[in-house]
């Protein structure tokens, strides 16, 4: 079939973290108590923890900053103002993130709060529970003042859901902030947040921390607190530095007797160890990135060679044409559960969702019976040669994207299904095979297009190894730092 037919614990892990990283962000002091928003998270708590600022007053310039900047971005689409600040009026848990505001993507539940996947099927939905991912994250301190934009049932690689209109990108308004952690990529790019939730099943995390000029980590699978091992999706943050992401990845990572995985002490360096790194700048299909994309990788594989890493040219076991055939599947049967579910309401599927959700349950209903056995099978053999590709080489460096971030509406919902499955195709071509493999990647923030539009540069691991890949973020942002680069339309 041819392209076109296809059409340690927590707590002693995050003791040293405060020292480590991010020399750009200066040690906050009572003078810059008004200058929040250039601080990371870490940052704003160690404020918290000195007593020079409290959480209200963090909480306060948080949503002056989301009141003033959202009217024109679109990052926040469930403003839980209230709720937070009778929650700073309250003794708040003594965690890493004490105090600091955060925002959850509207795909997850917070009990007695809105929870519309992007959808106007669900733009009713009021949560009896909440996630397991957002309790362990409040449990940090994190103070929850609103729900971010995503696009339908986090379906696309960009949020433009018709139920909440486009998030725009900080760094041009008429750009895709990609998808589907968008609202949540804008919310942190813009400074409304310095950190914020954000979930991966196919690109999710570092699509939107790519497209603006984030750092973005997906961990391996089953590996944070309420996921399973049949899980492609995970949950995580973007963020503005690494030590941000690593601190909360410390504090959420499970560390329970069933966990599939030993812990990840994430806070260590690499010191003098030197990695074997892989490089390529094609996609699945062997289709080359454009020019722009090429040339920030090139720079980036020239960047750790530049620290004493050994960098060479490799290709990931994976055949574009057979893995997007069984990944299909995967995608399309969420958005087929959608649709019955409007159909057992009695609604009319085509009034509550969007064309490309119906368009994937359509294909989902013409696969055999056997289609899903078949994806299981396939997947199974591509996490087995993934490990195998991981015994040559320490880490894998491709693109995290085919192009610079598109205008909005190239990927937006008025797109006819088999055209947005075309574009799709291409532009989240190097994503979802990591999800499928279960190994973590990160999207680092090193080049920049020469209209000044971010590009990330995504490096992936073998299952379990979240450490080398933050030992070696710690090391690129030292390096190469990105914390000073300010968004053009905020």
């Amino acid at each position: 079939m041819d392209r076109r037919q296809l059409l340690s614990s927590a707590g002693a892990s995050l003791g040293g973290i405060a020292l480590a990283g991010c020399a750009a962000f200066e040690r906050p002091t009572a003078a810059r108590r008004d200058d929040f928003a250039g601080l990371d998270a870490t940052a704003q708590a160690e404020l918290v923890q000195r007593r020079e600022v409290t959480p209200g007053e963090l909480l306060e310039a948080a949503i002056a900053r989301i009141e003033a900047l959202n009217p024109r971005l679109n990052a926040i689409v469930t403003p839980l103002y209230e709720r937070a600040r009778g929650e700073v009026r309250t003794p708040l848990p003594a965690g890493p993130f004490q105090g600091v505001p955060y925002a959850i993507k509207d795909m997850l539940d917070l009990q007695g709060t809105r929870r519309t996947s992007g959808s106007r099927l669900l733009a009713r939905n009021i949560s009896q529970d909440t996630s397991a991912i957002v309790a362990r994250s409040t449990a940090a301190g994190l103070v929850i003042l609103g729900k971010t934009n995503t696009p339908e049932f986090a379906l696309n690689g960009s949020t433009e859901p018709v139920l909440f209109g486009p998030s725009r990108n900080p760094w041009d308004a008429a750009r895709s902030s990609g998808g589907s952690s968008g609202g949540a990529a804008v919310a942190v790019a813009s400074g409304m947040v310095p950190i914020a939730h954000a979930s991966d099943g196919g690109g999710s995390i570092r699509i939107p921390a790519s497209c603006c000029g984030l750092f973005g980590l997906m961990p391996s699978r089953s590996r944070m607190v309420g996921s399973r091992a049949t899980d492609s999706g995970v949950d995580h943050c973007v963020s503005r530095s690494v030590r941000d992401s690593a601190r909360l990845f410390a504090w959420n990572q499970r560390q329970d007797a069933q966990a599939p995985l030993k812990p990840a002490p994430v806070l260590e360096p690499l010191g003098a160890r030197r990695l074997k790194i892989g490089f390529s700048t094609a996609n699945v299909f062997g289709q080359q990135a454009t020019p722009s994309v090429r040339l920030a990788l090139e720079e980036s594989a020239g960047l750790c060679a530049s620290i004493g890493h050994h960098v060479e040219p490799a290709r990931l076991p994976v055949d574009g044409e057979a893995f997007f055939t069984h990944f299909m599947v995967a995608w399309s049967s969420g958005a087929d559960h959608m649709r019955r579910m409007a159909e057992k309401q009695g609604l009319r599927a085509e009034d509550v969702l969007e064309p490309w959700t119906l368009y994937l349950s359509a294909h989902f209903r013409r696969q055999p019976a056997d289609a899903g056995a078949k994806a299981g099978v396939y997947f199974a053999e591509l996490s087995r040669r993934f490990d195998a590709f991981f015994q040559a080489f320490d880490v894998m460096l491709t693109p995290v994207l085919h192009e610079e971030p598109p205008p909005l509406g190239f990927l937006g919902p008025d797109v006819p299904g088999s055209q947005m499955f075309e574009r799709l195709l291409t532009y989240v071509s190097y994503t979802p095979i990591h999800n499928v493999a279960g190994t973590p990647a990160m999207s680092v923030p090193l080049g920049q297009s020469a209209s000044g539009l971010p590009i990330g540069s995504q490096f992936a691991a073998r299952v379990g190894n979240e450490s080398t890949l933050f030992g070696l973020a710690f090391e690129l942002e030292r390096a190469a730092p990105w914390v000073q680069r300010k968004p053009g339309a905020v």
